[in-house]
């Protein structure tokens, strides 16, 4: 079990940025940037801020990617998965596609069944970043300036996500918002697809996984939540204890796809969010965040999706654990809030443990 000690949580808040000065990248052309420690080794790119890659060994040392994804940049373009990508201005869905804020209707883009889906036709999954810092034993830290009124969202927003190890085999995500003239909903989230087993050795229906979640956000036929809080006991949708993935699935509507209500465990701004392990390889991925929530996804709406090395991406090919705001929480006001004014801070942090056994 990781111990987030005082020491390391004052480091992975600074961002570990201390002597990590570098131009912004001002000739917007699409990069690629590489980080490796040890036996982990991963790529990304300022496109989406997105995660390309992650290799770890198995319990036998064999060194296999691990994340969903693609050869091209231009299958990133055209993608509908949000493989890898960073989320926003605001993740998962916005109910109506529209919400009320200091009297005023804003209305966003409807791209989902008339709802706005991980910030509108274009969100920051499909910009450019800057690329701030990137140090290839240390971190990469990309940033972007949202204009006032892009996608429908009011205010200008500064945001940064910050990729970075900590130790030999954990994985840092610091992602931060600073409004600079009006107040604005902000919900970041990282929406890599993980098998452990390997990106492209079929399905992920035996991982196990537990979730340290004991209640969920339900929600309608268009997965906008109704505004409750429902205990998972007795249902499909409990994972406090760890079950295969496939084990209930039969007993939803084809997949899993629902914001879980993080169980607060102990009074540091880190908590225990879930534990994913793939039986075969013996890998086993271990996730903390400071979030309320986190969307369990199986990738269910996936179908014969061509991705990187050859694959071809089925149904439950990966599993996504998008640590999150609850989903339209600006159209609930008994949700946690989502609202970032000018002079707060939005700040999402989120630490992954890599082992094999």
């Amino acid at each position: 079990m990781i111990k987030v000690s005082a020491s390391l949580l004052f480091c992975f808040m600074l961002g570990l940025l201390l002597h990590c000065e570098a131009h912004e990248n001002k000739h917007n052309k699409i990069r690629f940037y590489e980080l490796k420690r040890g036996n982990m080794h991963l790529n990304f790119t300022n496109y989406g801020a997105t995660i390309l890659s992650v290799r770890i060994p198995d319990k036998h040392g064999k060194i296999d990617d691990v994340v969903l994804g693609y050869d091209t940049i231009n299958s990133y373009k055209n993608d509908t998965s949000y493989f890898g990508a960073l989320i926003g201005r605001v993740a998962n869905r916005i109910g109506g596609a529209k919400f009320i804020l200091d009297g005023k209707t804003y209305k966003l883009p409807a791209n989902d069944h008339g709802n706005t889906l991980h910030g509108g036709t274009r969100g920051f999954s499909d910009v450019l970043w800057n690329v701030k810092s990137h140090k290839k034993h240390s971190h990469v830290t990309f940033t972007y300036h949202s204009f006032d009124g892009e996608q429908g969202f009011p205010g200008k927003l500064d945001v940064s996500v910050t990729y970075m190890f900590i130790g030999k085999n954990k994985l840092g995500v610091r992602m931060i918002a600073k409004p600079v003239d009006k107040a604005t909903p902000v919900n970041l989230a990282q929406h890599t697809y993980w098998n452990l087993r390997g990106h492209n050795s079929g399905d992920i229906l035996s991982h196990t996984v537990q979730i340290f979640a004991s209640q969920i956000t339900p929600v309608d036929s268009n997965l906008i939540p109704t505004g409750r809080l429902q205990s998972i006991k007795g249902t499909p949708y409990d994972f406090l204890e760890p079950k295969e993935v496939g084990s209930r699935i039969h007993k939803l509507p084809g997949l899993y796809d629902i914001n879980y209500v993080v169980d607060k465990s102990r009074k540091t701004h880190f908590n225990k969010v879930a534990i994913v392990k793939d039986p075969v390889s013996g890998r086993k991925m271990e996730l903390w965040s400071n979030q309320v929530g986190v969307q369990y996804y199986t990738s269910g709406m996936l179908g014969d999706t061509k991705g990187k090395d050859g694959a071809v991406y089925h149904k439950y090919a990966g599993i996504a654990l998008e640590t999150q705001g609850f989903p339209d929480s600006v159209n609930h006001p008994n949700f946690p809030s989502q609202i970032v004014k000018p002079g707060e801070i939005y700040q999402h942090y989120m630490i992954y443990r890599f082992t094999a056994s």
